[in-house]
């Protein structure tokens, strides 16, 4: 038995399918994508998404960084190599910084990858919407709107019909 991953609608133009966004997002629809060819600029305040999290564990890879950088100086100054030279303090920032700077910039690489693999749930090896037909245009010059089965709003005949309503064409349901 075929399981339903949900219902693709083609757009003819990008105003079509930014139209189309904000009314299914209007509709209540939670899980569902827009496929495009190219970046669309607003599209994803048509469909309603929020900022990335990324940002956070980017902030928190930088901060963790610093913090390391600087413990690891005072740790080697106050507890393994306690040495004076030159009437120097044990602990100084300033000769600490260079580490620290660059346990920042590694942390915060290191977070900001790690965080967009997570959120992004990668690696995704293979996605129901990669064996449609329609998925080599949406690479070429094809506008979609998928909308998932497992959507708390999806009804496959009133789905189908909402797509219609807002201009979708050659609707067709796909395979999980």
């Amino acid at each position: 038995m075929n399981q339903t991953y949900g219902l693709i609608a083609a757009f003819d133009t990008t105003p079509d399918l930014y139209h189309a966004c904000e009314k299914v997002r209007d509709a209540g629809y939670s899980q569902w994508d827009a496929l495009t060819p190219f970046p669309v600029h607003g599209l994803d305040a048509a469909m309603g998404v929020r900022r990335s999290k990324v940002p956070r564990f980017s902030l928190a890879g930088g901060i963790t960084g610093f913090v390391t950088g600087m413990s690891f100086i005072a740790w080697l100054g106050w507890v393994e190599y306690p040495l004076v030279v030159g009437g120097k303090p044990m602990f100084s920032p300033m000769f600490a910084f260079p580490v620290s700077y660059e346990l920042t910039i590694l942390f915060t690489a290191f977070a900001t990858i790690g965080g967009m693999f997570l959120l992004n749930r990668l690696p995704m090896h293979y996605h129901p919407v990669m064996k449609a037909p329609q998925f080599v245009r949406a690479l070429d010059d094809r506008l979609y709107i998928v909308i998932e089965a497992n959507d708390p709003k999806y009804h496959a005949t009133a789905t189908r019909d909402l797509l219609a309503k807002i201009g979708g064409k050659d609707i067709t349901e796909l395979e999980a």
